[in-house]
Order: C-alpha cells, then sequence, then structure tokens
C-alpha cells in the first residue's frame, strides 16, 4: 500500500503488520527498543509509541514530530485528499463543511495566470512554499469562492473546522467565510497544549507568527477554544491583537487570570503580525507584558495610553 511505502521512507524502517485490521508496528524514532514499538494505525491515522508514550490521532501530526521533509507532506496529502486529510463522522453539535468545489491546492503543479497572481500575494505577505504545504492552502478561479486564497483549518483529528477565504485583487469584500458559526479551534491541528500558546486575530497573522499560534477569526474569544484552553491546562498565553480590540483583549486577559493562567500582552504599536514578519513578531513577544491584577486594573483606568509607553 501506498500509504504503507511512504511510512517506511519516512521512519526508515519497513512495517510489520498486525493481525488486526489496517495496523501495522514500525521501530520507533521516539526511543531506542530492540523490538518495533510505534503501532499505527494507517486508515484512522492514529499513532501510539508503547515506550515513550507517544500518540496521536493523525499522520500529519506524526510527520511533524518526526521532521518529515516538504515533499513527504506533499505526497502524504496527494493519499489521503484535499478537502480534508481524514474522512471522519462529525461529533455532535459540529456542522458539517468541505472545502469549496473548485478548491485548487497551491502545491499542485500546474500552469495558471490566477495561481501566479495568488502566489505572488501570499510571498507579499512572507508566507512560504512550506507553509502552503503545511495549510494546504489553495485557491478558486470561479464560482462563489473565485479570485480568493483558500486558508483550512482542520481539528486535532484532521478534519476541516473551517476556512477563510482571501481575495487576492483589489476587491472590496477582502474575506469571505462559509456560512457557519466561527465558534471553532483555528489551526487546532498544529497546537501543541502543553507549550505556551499565542492568540491573533486572523489566519495571516497566525502563520506569520508559526510557532503554536491560533487565529480567532476575530476580536474576541469563543467558548469552544476558552473551554479547551482551561481544559488543556494550558500555563501561559500570548495575546497578539490590534489595538482597535483592546477592550476585548482586556477581558480575555482578566478571564485567563482568573482561571490561574500567566498571560503576556504583546505590543504591536499600530502595526500588523503580517507586516511585522516572524522575526520582529518573536521579538515582541519575547518583550511583552506580563499581566497581573494591578496591570490589568491599570490598563482599565488609562486604556490605550498605557500601551504607547
Amino acid at each position: 500500500m501506498e500509504v504503507v511505502s511512504l511510512l517506511d521512507k519516512v521512519l526508515k524502517s519497513r512495517g510489520q503488520s498486525l493481525k488486526k485490521s489496517n495496523e501495522y508496528m514500525w521501530w520507533s524514532p521516539f526511543t531506542q527498543h530492540h523490538k518495533p514499538k510505534l503501532q499505527i494505525n494507517i486508515h484512522t491515522g492514529k499513532w501510539h509509541c508503547w515506550v515513550s508514550n507517544q500518540g496521536g490521532h493523525n499522520l500529519f501530526q506524526l510527520f511533524k514530530k518526526v521532521g518529515a521533509t516538504r515533499k513527504d507532506f506533499r505526497e502524504l496529502s496527494k493519499l489521503l485528499g484535499e478537502t480534508t486529510f481524514y474522512n471522519t463522522k462529525n461529533e455532535p453539535g459540529n456542522l458539517d463543511i468541505k472545502l469549496p468545489d473548485e478548491f485548487k491546492s497551491l502545491s499542485e503543479p500546474h500552469i495558471s495566470i490566477i495561481k501566479d497572481h495568488a502566489m505572488l500575494f501570499l510571498k507579499k505577505r512572507g508566507i512560504t512554499e512550506q507553509d502552503i504545504i503545511r495549510y494546504n492552502l489553495g485557491y478558486c478561479s470561479e464560482g462563489p469562492y473565485n479570485n480568493r486564497i483558500i486558508i483550512p483549518s482542520y481539528d486535532s483529528n484532521g478534519k476541516l473546522n473551517y476556512f477563510v477565504g482571501r481575495d487576492f485583487y483589489s476587491s472590496t469584500l477582502k474575506y469571505k467565510n462559509p456560512p457557519i458559526p466561527k465558534d471553532v479551534i483555528g489551526f487546532d491541528l498544529y497546537v501543541n497544549w502543553s507549550l505556551p500558546i499565542i492568540l491573533v486575530e486572523g489566519v495571516f497573522d497566525a502563520m506569520s507568527v508559526k510557532s503554536n499560534s491560533i487565529p480567532l477569526f476575530g476580536k474576541s474569544i469563543l467558548p469552544r477554544l476558552y473551554q479547551k484552553i482551561v481544559e488543556k491546562k494550558v500555563k501561559d498565553i500570548f495575546i497578539v491583537l490590534d489595538s482597535d480590540a483592546f477592550d476585548d483583549a482586556i477581558q480575555m486577559t482578566e478571564k485567563f487570570v482568573n482561571e490561574g493562567i500567566n498571560v503576556n500582552f504583546v505590543k504591536l504599536d499600530g502595526q500588523d503580525p503580517n507586516d511585522l514578519g516572524y522575526k520582529k513578531m518573536i521579538t515582541k513577544i519575547n518583550n511583552s507584558l506580563p499581566m497581573d491584577f494591578k496591570q490589568i486594573m491599570e490598563m482599565k483606568l488609562y486604556g490605550k495610553k498605557l500601551l504607547a509607553n
């Protein structure tokens, strides 16, 4: 099978078929052991190392863990399909969503002047070929999302939970999103909840920051993301919002501080994370303002003037 052959290549060992359907064992890259200890279900994508106890719900997580190449990610995307990394049943309360029928992957080699314009737009925003593969970016050249770059978001199981359509020409409507609620966890597939997380407004902000960043798809935090942050016992949060979202950021900060979470407020000084780029954003994050009850009260009293200091 093609998926098994790709796993053999990435894991640098030969998978051994088990009696249970679709289950294989590989030598684990996470430990040294005299027997194969990495078990993978090639149908569901679930994987687990029986020695190190590391595991996940899809092969994209595994490829990320072992440092697979961009070519390997591209090949995995081809094998598993483009609209969703895995075909799974909807969880209760989830709305069914799929990418536009006209969606074309930007990582696929084909000649198109519209694709060239989309790629130029992304290049100007600092989005790399690696980002295009990692986030499965695509575009539409016709249909309701005509002349828009499509930025998908996937949940922790690799199932599509939302997408954003960004016009790459001069349009009065920059963004066009699917007609479903935004109460999802953006880019959940790529989040390591045991590390500090960074909350940003939009998808391009998240791709610019790169490191464990979550787009809010707006200026406020919605219930599902808030609940998961609490459930996962996240210890540190960095909040990166524009100055026009100051009040929302303060409310968000207060809620997290009340949960015992360390919160840092990142000052953008009127700039945009995507314009600043990765290196400058990391500097701003490292120089961010730690928040406590006293700091929150001062920001409520003095507002944006305090951030200007």
